[in-house]
């Protein structure tokens, strides 16, 4: 495998605060380096729900997880084991619950907070954190500048064919705060200004770049139902595939089928949502 993917999840972060909030990735869309369009999370727009979904390509109703206190190896195909039955090398920075569903459950973070495996079938390079003891009050989130600059390692120590990065920092100041704040303002400021210079980095080092969250927020810092607040997110796309016109809403069960395909891996039967660069 020769094609070379990254994907960056925000977590919790709506369409609005994306378009108004993130300049260095609204100037690469203006610039013509970048494309955005609208995506519309699963329902119920749950982190957990969703990450299933993003990877598996199916809805909670059919992989399973209903909800944050429902984590355990789905057993369905995913972005994962697809490309390594391609011949493609996996890595992932994110919080444990990605290792759950997609690796092995439950999640012993002696054996699995850090983990190097080549012959895998799922991630080959874990790197992972659990934010045991999280609360409105404590975040126990690390640091993004940290995760971007580990998920780079892995690219450059491994040479990863599919990189996932998720971090949690924006919805948990969205659980505290809301989203119409000074507070949160700033946080996505922050969180533009230290992703920048890796997109830069990895485009150089000839990946293609999606970034995008799980789900929105309310401004009142809920998610979980429908509506735009909710559930809808940015995405945007560092590449040159071409992609759908600009007013087109993606659906978050194509987004697991359509790094398959940029990847030229194997897009697995039970992936039904349609593939939107080509």
């Amino acid at each position: 495998m020769k094609d070379k993917l990254l994907l960056i999840i925000l977590d919790g972060v709506p369409w609005r605060n994306w378009r108004r909030l993130f300049g260095n990735l609204e100037g690469w869309v203006d610039s013509g380096d970048a494309r955005v369009w609208r995506m519309r999370s699963v329902l119920p727009s749950t982190s957990a729900c969703c990450y299933a979904s993003i990877h598996s390509g199916v809805v909670p109703a059919v992989h399973g997880c209903t909800g944050n206190d429902n984590i355990f190896h789905l057993g369905l195909p995913d972005v994962f084991s697809q490309v390594r039955a391609g011949g493609g090398i996996t890595g992932a920075v994110t919080l444990s619950w990605w290792s759950e569903f997609f690796n092995r459950a439950p999640f012993d973070p002696v054996r699995d907070i850090e983990y190097d495996e080549p012959d895998s079938a799922a991630i080959n390079h874990g790197r992972f954190h659990t934010m045991t003891g999280y609360n409105r009050d404590n975040y126990m989130n690390p640091s993004d500048a940290d995760l971007y600059a580990t998920l780079t390692m892995l690219t450059e120590r491994f040479a990863l064919n599919y990189g996932i990065l998720h971090t949690c920092t924006l919805d948990s100041t969205g659980h505290k705060y809301g989203h119409d704040c000074i507070e949160m303002d700033r946080a996505c400021f922050i969180a533009d200004e230290q992703l920048a210079p890796y997109i830069r980095r990895w485009r150089e080092a000839g990946y293609e770049v999606i970034v995008t969250a799980d789900h929105g927020q309310s401004d009142r810092g809920h998610h979980g139902g429908r509506g735009g607040d909710q559930q809808d997110v940015a995405l945007y796309y560092f590449g040159d595939a071409r992609g759908p016109d600009d007013g087109v809403v993606l659906d978050q069960t194509q987004l697991a089928p359509t790094i398959l395909g940029r990847l030229g891996a194997e897009i697995p039967a039970t992936m039904t949502g349609k593939v939107f660069l080509g």
